[in-house]
């Protein structure tokens, strides 16, 4: 299968991650690998700790939106740690209930930031210690500073490093500064536009106010995910010249509501076609061509064109509408569980996983290690935004693009370094949420 995974870079979960490590942690990543019947005795500050269950007995439950709950990343958890990952995939709302209510329901939420945002302060999740993360020092900067590069502009909206750590082990607020103590380990990001289909569209698409285009009556769909949706709906209003936000990403009551009355408007005069909260629904929505433009996301764009159908992630002349999610671990997950939960975090970062999700699409926390599970083809046509040299595929093989292809928006630094706004949790939260179901049931 072209674009496959290299053979020769397994990860090796106990052994070069184990490298610069204290006596005590190589000896607890050996006993994570472990065999049968172990039983180790080992001091961490002071308190005796006892191993006597195999790693293999260890299930880990896992829950988080379709994006990254994916089952061949289950799969090769058991083949590379050892233990088992049960995964359930929800929406984004559900998700963010299902974080802030039942801590006793899951050990890792795979949840975006601005979701973070929202279930933080209930208590349920742990800090985590950076210093147990392998590749920390690798992780994109986005994330620590808020910066791309130095000379970034830190987008509008609930920025990852906004509420990426907090100031302590115990700590209940985010603070600004790299602290050592974060509340999701980040690992996968991209910047979202609107998808539309080439060949049922007549002109060239570069503006977010093209969703409201009357042309489009009947054609056009945006996500009923409100978070998510308010921050389209903003581009569109912003790029209509409707509306000049102070910050879009922390509207007033007076801004949303404008917002939402726009959105009414085109909603009552016939705009949209249907309003979507899955992956598969924007799918369906476009390789149908039902719908000829809409919000969508990346591996959703793989889908349609993997289906022979042309679709197309549009680069905008205002910019992206960004997000980016990481791996929680519940409040209650301690002993041998939450070691391998560490383990599993450092396998994630440690590239096989990188390389799936970018041949999605996506970006990974740590492109360095990503890089190295990708073939030279791939790395150029999917982060370089270099022009395909042969066939590039998805993570099942599939054709995606032939020789010659450009990836939508260019290269990483050209579409990351454009982004307008982050999904966010604004403070007037409530009266958003009221105003967006009022125009959802309109």
């Amino acid at each position: 299968m072209k674009g496959s995974f290299k053979a020769d870079k397994q990860t090796n979960a106990g052994g070069l991650l184990s490298q610069g490590l204290s006596a005590h942690d190589r000896q607890r990543r050996r006993l994570l690998k472990g065999a049968t019947g172990i039983v180790a005795a080992s001091t961490v500050f002071g308190v005796p700790t006892i191993w006597a269950q195999n790693i293999k007995d260890v299930t880990l439950r896992q829950f988080g939106t379709g994006v990254s709950n994916l089952n061949d990343v289950g799969t090769k958890v058991k083949e590379d740690l050892g233990f088992s990952l049960e995964m359930t995939a929800l929406d984004s709302d559900s998700v963010a209930q299902r974080a802030a209510t039942q801590p006793k329901s899951f050990d890792i939420a795979d949840i975006e930031y601005w979701i973070c945002k929202k279930v933080w302060p209930a208590g349920n999740l742990q800090p985590m210690d950076t210093s147990k993360i392998d590749n920390y020092d690798k992780i994109a900067g986005i994330f620590k500073s808020g910066k791309l590069t130095e000379e970034s502009v830190i987008a509008q909206g609930t920025a990852p490093h906004t509420v990426g750590f907090v100031d302590g082990p115990d700590g209940k607020d985010f603070v600004a500064e790299e602290s050592g103590w974060m509340t999701l380990i980040p690992t996968i990001y991209n910047a979202d536009t609107l998808g539309i289909r080439p060949d049922l569209i007549d002109e060239e698409v570069s503006s977010w106010a093209q969703l409201l285009d009357p042309k489009y009556k009947g054609k056009a769909s945006i996500l009923d995910i409100a978070s998510i949706g308010i921050m389209d709906a903003a581009m569109v209003c912003e790029a209509m010249g409707e509306i000049a936000y102070g910050d879009k990403g922390n509207m007033t009551r007076d801004e949303i509501d404008k917002t939402l009355a726009i959105m009414t408007e085109a909603k009552n005069n016939g705009q949209f076609r249907a309003f979507w909260k899955s992956f598969d629904e924007s799918v369906n929505l476009m390789a149908s061509g039902e719908v000829v433009i809409q919000s969508m996301w990346s591996p959703a764009i793989s889908a349609v064109r993997a289906k022979g159908i042309p679709c197309v992630y549009q680069p905008l002349k205002e910019g992206y509408r960004s997000w980016g999610g990481g791996i929680g671990l519940s409040k209650n997950l301690s002993g041998l569980e939450l070691d391998a939960a560490y383990e599993y975090i450092n396998w994630y970062l440690s590239g096989w996983v990188g390389g799936y999700l970018m041949r999605q699409g996506y970006y990974s926390a740590v492109p360095e290690t990503s890089k190295e599970f990708m073939s030279a083809d791939e790395w150029g046509y999917w982060f370089e935004g270099k022009p395909a040299e042969g066939e590039i595929v998805n993570p099942q093989g599939v054709v995606m693009e032939q020789a010659g292809a450009l990836r939508d928006g260019g290269s990483f630094e050209q579409r990351m370094g454009s982004v307008a706004c982050w999904n966010s949790v604004m403070d007037e939260n409530q009266h958003m949420l009221r105003k967006w179901n009022e125009f959802i049931a309109a």
